[in-house]
């Protein structure tokens, strides 16, 4: 992904006027060479343009980032956990019950 830095940041900025001059596709190659291009109205900031792809690295960043802190909250907290003896029991399933059973995992 092309990360923005604040030496590049004025680079990218692209007035709207642009796309009134018919220079869209341009600005859509601009975007597709250079990363992203911050689209402004009367000084301020609209919009930002990237690429589909670099949108798909950030939504795939940011639902890693919501699993990560999911992970991390649960972690966090205490477990009771359950011994398989007691689940057998609570299944009324013996050991010998199990021995012959294929268990295939994906």
């Amino acid at each position: 992904m092309n990360v923005v830095k604040a030496v590049n940041i004025l680079d990218s900025i692209v007035p709207i006027s642009r796309f009134n001059k018919g220079e869209a596709n341009k600005i859509f190659n601009e975007v597709k060479t250079g990363g992203i291009r911050i689209v402004v109205k009367n000084n301020t900031p609209e919009c930002v343009l990237i690429s589909p792809k670099e949108y798909q690295n950030l939504i795939e960043q940011y639902e890693d980032a919501l699993l990560l802190a999911e992970a991390n909250k649960r972690l966090s907290q205490p477990v009771n956990y359950i011994s398989q003896e007691d689940v057998l029991k609570e299944l009324d399933v013996t050991e010998e019950d199990l021995k012959d059973v294929d268990v295939e995992l994906e």
